[in-house]
């Protein structure tokens, strides 16, 4: 194994990961003339990292889309909804975060869309309203509409500032470091100065694809300062668990799927704290309920999760319905605590083909190639009815869905995926009988339904996302569809503590020097600025809010 100290590069600044964040903070830092250098595990494919699969949702307060929808929507109602989400309870571990999180509420409801639009991204014109809440004014939830998909998901999100970091590369300004795994920062004098780590084998793995953890070298890279990039831990398993809150959630499930690739391994969370940096709010972690298998995997126990509309029927794994108001896209964490009370990791979706047809998203920039790829009249395809190609591919051969033409044949498709834990048909049809019953009016005592035709009481969600009330027995309706959930990891709450500089701090509050953080690492912002449970939307705005502090704040105090 050969070993290099390389300082050629005489960068100001090493950028370690090459997502989102690590993206918007190099594009910062050579807009003002800084040196980046950008290191990476994986290879040139997985520039964007995360990011680029996402759906591309963001989340703002009073922009022009929502106007345009008749949403009344402000900083002080969007600050109570994220404050009552968040719960933050601890005294100096939600310190940090609750700056970040008043400061992002802010940021959204001003900058946010100008400094995006600025830099070519555009949104589609109709809000979504991704997560509806506990059911309370002071509970979880989003009050109102405010998820804007970008015109291009995930990867346009991407490209915005993939493009500037690249023809600042070309101008000398950015160098890029594939392929070269971080595994200890050079600290000096009590300051962050370099990283050191090991060169992986070069490999030519498509996109999102395990790569190999040869090490063929060695190496050693220095500069003024050090911004860590490098994501959460939701694509290692077993780090999951070990930071699993056993005490909120009871024990992690016994088995998940995973919603992230395979290098979002949390590594640089044990080596920043490690070496000295402050790690908070471990605990606090965001996975979801509506997990299925892909059917055209990419990494290992590929993930895909269903953005449900409200109509589906949800049973846990013993037949019984969940309880108010843990409906489809309402409260993704309560529902996933009362899931695993059944002792069970799976649960049920029950529906129609009229529901799968009209409510069905999967989120991804990859299973929404109109929207990705910008195609104006595959998105109207989608008005005109049927399922969406990629719905459609899962029906066909998804593992996860079962398809019949009664409730007896549909219990037994599901008995058939799931013979550890056998339903019975009589408990099934109670509950699918009761439900129905209450269809017949306008009016009912039923609170799901209520919720349907509240969500169709917004205009957007009537003509495009949520069906009109129906009994699912209903033949016209059919034929009927099961659906197999599986929890699904997704994102790291927790991180290494920063202030409103993206600096990163001691356990004493002091900071770090020579030390950023940025993206899912940070929490997005302070080390959790979400607290115990995430806004839809947020994700991606963060990581462009905290990439862009920790820029901006090294743009003016480097020598």
């Amino acid at each position: 194994m050969s070993s290099t100290s390389d300082t050629r590069e005489a960068a100001d600044v090493i950028v370690v990961g090459a997502g989102l964040a690590g993206l918007v903070a190099a594009y910062e830092l050579t807009r003002a003339g800084r040196r980046v250098l950008v290191v990476d595990q994986e290879n040139e494919a997985n520039l964007g990292g995360q990011a680029f699969w996402s759906l591309g949702g963001l989340f703002l307060v009073g922009s022009p889309e929502q106007r345009r929808m008749g949403i009344r929507d402000s900083v002080e109602l969007a600050w109570a909804d994220w404050s009552a989400s968040a719960g933050f309870d601890r005294e100096r571990e939600d310190r940090r975060p609750r700056q970040w999180a008043r400061a992002y509420v802010e940021f959204a409801a001003g900058e946010k869309r100008r400094y995006l639009h600025g830099l070519g991204l555009r949104l589609t014109p109709t809000v979504g309203w991704a997560e509806r809440g506990a059911g309370t004014a002071t509970g979880h939830g989003n009050s109102v509409p405010r998820f804007h998909l970008t015109w291009g998901t995930g990867p346009e999100v991407v490209r915005v500032f993939e493009e500037p970091v690249r023809a600042a590369a070309e101008r000398g300004l950015v160098a890029f470091r594939h392929r070269h795994r971080v595994d200890g920062l050079v600290v000096e004098g009590g300051a962050v100065v370099g990283v050191r780590g090991s060169v992986l084998a070069p490999s030519t793995l498509p996109r999102g694809a395990a790569s190999s953890r040869e090490a063929v070298g060695e190496f050693e890279l220095r500069a003024q300062a050090v911004v860590v990039t490098s994501g959460g831990i939701g694509g290692d398993q077993a780090t999951v668990r070990r930071n699993w809150p056993v005490e909120r959630m009871g024990p992690p499930p016994e088995s998940m799927i995973t919603g992230v690739p395979a290098h979002v391994d949390g590594r640089m969370l044990r080596i920043t704290e490690e070496a000295g940096g402050s790690l908070v709010n471990r605990d606090r972690m965001w996975h979801y309920t509506e997990g299925i298998r892909n059917w055209d995997p990419i990494w290992p126990d590929h993930a895909i999760r269903i953005i449900p509309g409200p109509s589906s029927l949800w049973l846990d794994a013993t037949g019984r319905r969940l309880p108010a108001p843990l409906f489809p896209g309402h409260d993704t964490l309560a529902t996933l605590r009362h899931i695993l009370s059944t002792g069970h990791a799976h649960s049920w979706f029950v529906l129609t083909r009229s529901i799968v047809e009209k409510e069905f998203a999967l989120s991804g920039s990859e299973q929404n190639p109109d929207i990705t790829g910008k195609d104006l009249r595959m998105v109207l395809a989608r008005v005109r009815g049927g399922a969406p190609g990629p719905v459609q591919a899962f029906l066909d051969q998804g593992e996860d869905f079962v398809v019949r033409q009664s409730l007896r044949e549909l219990v037994d498709g599901m008995n058939a995926l799931t013979p550890e834990a056998p339903l019975d048909h009589g408990r099934v049809e109670a509950e699918v009988v009761a439900r129905d019953r209450e269809v017949g009016n306008p009016y009912c005592k039923d609170l799901q339904l209520m919720a349907v035709r509240n969500a169709r009481s917004y205009w957007p969600d009537k003509i495009t996302r949520v069906a009109r009330p129906h009994r699912l027995l209903d033949p016209a309706h059919g034929p009927l569809i099961a659906v197999r959930l599986h929890v699904l990891t997704r994102k790291t709450l927790g991180g290494l503590e920063t202030d409103l500089d993206s600096r990163v701090l001691r356990s004493d509050g002091s900071p770090f020097d020579g030390l950023y953080a940025a993206g899912e690492v940070a929490g997005f912002g302070g080390g959790g600025m979400h607290g115990y449970n995430a806004l839809e939307g947020t994700f991606l705005g963060g990581c462009v809010f905290s990439g862009r502090a920790a820029g901006r704040a090294l743009a003016r105090s480097l020598a």
